[in-house]
C-alpha cells in the first residue's frame, strides 16, 4: 500500500500559529521534507517532535523528488513543509505533488497560516477579488510583468524579499 504525502502549512512568524492537526501529522510522519531543516527544527523542538528530516528546497527539489516518491511508494508517510506558510505557494513542492498525483499517491493538505490572506485581511484594500502574482522576475521580463499587472482591475499581491522591497517599489512607481 502506498503512503500519503501531506502538504503542511507552518507558522509565518509565531510558532503558536501551527494547527493541532499539523503537529499531529508531523509527529506521525516517517519523513519530513523541509525547505530549511534549521527552521523546521525550531517547530519540531517546540512541540517535542523527533523525526527524520531531509532538505527539500529550490536547489535540490528535482533530485529529492524521486527519493520522496520512492519512500511514498514503499508506504511511508511524508510531510512537506516550507519555511513559513504553505508549501508550493512561491515555495518548493509542486514537483513532488505532481509526481505523486501522477502515480495515484494520496496527497492531502493540512491548511494553516497564509501570508497572502493575512496581509490582504489587514490591508484595507478590496478583498472580494484579488490577483496573486508571487515573486516578480528579478531581471528579464520584470518591466513587462509590471506593465501587465498595471492592467489588472483588482487588488494585486506581490511577494518580495525584504532586501529588494525598495527597488521593487521604485520599479513599480517608475513603470506605473
Amino acid at each position: 500500500m502506498k503512503g500519503t504525502l501531506y502538504v503542511i502549512a507552518t507558522p509565518i512568524g509565531n510558532l503558536d500559529d501551527i494547527s493541532l492537526r499539523a503537529v499531529k501529522i508531523l509527529s506521525e510522519s516517517d519523513i519530513i521534507a523541509a525547505e530549511d531543516t534549521r527552521t523546521t527544527k525550531k517547530i519540531l523542538n517546540k512541540y517535542g517532535i523527533e523525526k527524520k528530516m531531509i532538505s527539500y528546497n529550490d536547489n535540490n527539489e528535482i533530485s529529492k523528488t524521486e527519493m520522496l516518491i520512492e519512500s511514498l511508494e514503499l508506504g511511508n508517510t511524508v510531510a512537506l513543509v516550507s519555511d513559513a506558510g504553505t508549501p508550493c505557494i512561491s515555495d518548493p513542492g509542486y514537483r513532488v505533488v505532481k509526481k505523486a498525483q501522477e502515480l495515484s499517491i494520496v496527497v492531502k493538505s493540512v491548511p494553516g497560516p497564509s501570508s497572502v490572506v493575512a496581509a490582504l485581511s489587514i490591508s484595507g484594500l478590496p478583498s472580494n477579488r484579488f490577483f496573486f502574482e508571487g515573486f516578480l522576475p528579478k531581471k528579464k521580463g520584470r518591466k513587462k510583468r509590471i506593465e501587465y499587472l498595471k492592467e489588472i482591475d483588482e487588488t494585486v499581491i506581490i511577494f518580495e524579499s525584504p532586501y529588494r522591497v525598495n527597488k521593487t517599489l521604485l520599479d513599480i512607481y517608475n513603470i506605473i
